[in-house]
């Protein structure tokens, strides 16, 4: 049996206990968000997509027994398009996939969970080194990310400080940065440290697989921290070492430096930047020419029901700019988004995330989001 429709069939009938449990003792709730979006590119077509998607989200919670609280949630991703590519046919998709499905034992300071969730942790915003489990893309207005299969431990100390632990299976994608998936049949674990540090806090990240081809084993090593002194500064650096790898492959390191400010001008303008650092030396501490990129992007709230954005990325050594501009309107369950971008074709970041593609070349795109 498929691993992880293995471990969903488990998290589904222990969903449907604390289903049964909430529908006595507390409440279900059902929440959902329609979206539907069209995207001009006119130098592939007038309308290049059109599509819409659907996540409905049903949450459970129950008090288990003593200090112990249950909560489930089980979340689907529908979604129809039709692209459209000058005078050939449109070629028409249509997906639905299982996006949550989690079961979750907590108390006031610890928590496990087992499932299909979101794993995400860092503080870079724009260029994430510690982007290892999602691919969240920060032009994203709804912010989707597929998740993992896994079990993960949170304990949370009374000075902030907290430890994580977890342990992936049935993963059989890529994940965050990764180029190869993990070998089918291994499990993959880690753990996480934070800790608060002066004005602010530190991280130390690792986590361990074997990918494919072959098994080959694969640690990662993280360190990361942000502060504010007035003004916010973060940093993230990881290092991967794979150890059968071809030379020149064995490591790979990533590493952003960023910081933000909200300029008390109007309503306030938050602005942020960040600078990040893409490389394989041959050694941890060695030479390497790679990639780097440095980014830009600022907020202003035009009144209560409008907000304008943009962000500015430069690709220093592929000479290449990424544009995008984005004007928000909301009303109560509704929000409106209006963007226009100018990017390269091909897109060096990003590239597996969802709905990056669609910003590639010049165009805009038109979105309607309802939230019940």
């Amino acid at each position: 049996m498929n691993p992880s429709r293995a471990l969903f069939r488990a998290v589904a009938a222990a969903g449907c206990v604390a289903g049964a449990a909430t529908a006595f003792s507390q409440t279900v709730e059902v929440h959902g968000q329609a979206s539907g979006w069209a995207t001009s590119v006119p130098e592939r077509s007038a309308v290049s997509q059109i599509g819409i998607r659907y996540i409905p989200d049903f949450l459970g919670s129950a008090r288990a027994w003593g200090d112990f609280d249950l909560n489930a949630e089980l979340s689907l991703n529908a979604v129809g398009d039709a692209n459209f590519a000058g005078s050939r046919p449109p070629q028409y998709d249509r997906t639905l996939n299982l996006y949550r499905g989690w079961l979750r034992l907590s108390t006031e300071n610890f928590e496990a969970r087992i499932g299909l969730q979101k794993l995400s942790f860092g503080p870079a915003t724009m260029f994430r080194p510690l982007m290892w489990f999602d691919r969240i893309d920060p032009r994203d207005p709804l912010q989707l990310t597929e998740g993992v299969y896994g079990i993960l431990l949170r304990y949370y100390f009374r000075d902030n400080a907290n430890i994580w632990l977890w342990g992936l299976y049935g993963n059989s994608g890529t994940k965050g940065w990764e180029i190869e998936p993990t070998e089918r049949g291994t499990a993959e674990y880690g753990g996480r440290i934070q800790s608060p540090l002066g004005p602010g806090e530190m991280g130390a990240t690792y986590h361990h697989r074997r990918a494919d081809p072959a098994g080959m084993p694969e640690d990662r090593y993280a360190l990361d921290g942000k502060w504010d002194v007035g003004i916010g500064l973060w940093f993230e650096a990881a290092l991967t070492h794979q150890g059968d790898a071809l030379p020149g492959l064995s490591y790979q390191r990533l590493w952003t430096l960023g910081g933000d400010y909200t300029v008390g001008i109007g309503n306030g303008i938050y602005v942020a930047t960040e600078y990040f650092t893409l490389d394989n030396p041959s050694a941890p501490l060695g030479s390497a020419t790679g990639a780097h990129f440095s980014g830009f992007s600022l907020s202003y709230p035009l009144g209560i029901l409008d907000q304008v954005s943009a962000m500015l990325y430069r690709d220093w050594r592929g000479r290449e700019w990424y544009r995008i501009l984005t004007l928000q309107r909301k009303y109560d369950n509704w929000i409106f988004y209006l963007l226009g971008f100018w990017n390269p074709e091909t897109i060096r970041l990003y590239g597996a995330a969802s709905g990056s593609n669609a910003f590639a070349g010049k165009g805009v795109q038109f979105m309607v989001v309802f939230n019940h």
